[in-house]
């Protein structure tokens, strides 16, 4: 039996998403700020500390969410696994709406009579 590339594609898809499991939706934001401290060495406003927020958009309101910085490099790693997961199932949706398409066309065809 031939096999389909478009199908075996969105079978390797499907199995990707599994490593997918630790996503984070919205986007990893990182900010400069002075801390306040008089004696500290941002007070000049040259040596701003870094400051990490999640902002994920919820139920129709951008929600942020403190991220330490010490935890800012997974938290960018998890959200880009959710990018991952959308493109991933972006491209199955397409693949699964051309062998649809392709499938409809088919029955159309043989639903025809034949002259």
């Amino acid at each position: 039996m031939p096999s389909d590339p478009a199908l075996e594609l969105r079978g390797r898809l499907v199995r990707s998403l599994g490593a997918l499991r630790e996503m984070l939706p919205g986007s990893l934001v990182e900010r400069q700020r002075a801390c306040g401290k008089p004696n500290c060495r941002c007070a000049d406003g040259q040596h701003l500390h870094p400051q990490y927020q999640l902002s994920v958009f919820s139920k129709g309101q951008l929600k942020t969410f403190h991220v330490p910085p010490e935890a800012a490099g997974e938290v960018r790693r998890r959200v880009d696994l959710h990018r991952r997961f959308q493109e991933a199932a972006t491209r199955i949706a397409q693949l699964n709406l051309r062998r649809w398409r392709r499938e409809k066309e088919q029955k159309d065809k043989a639903k025809q009579p034949r002259p």
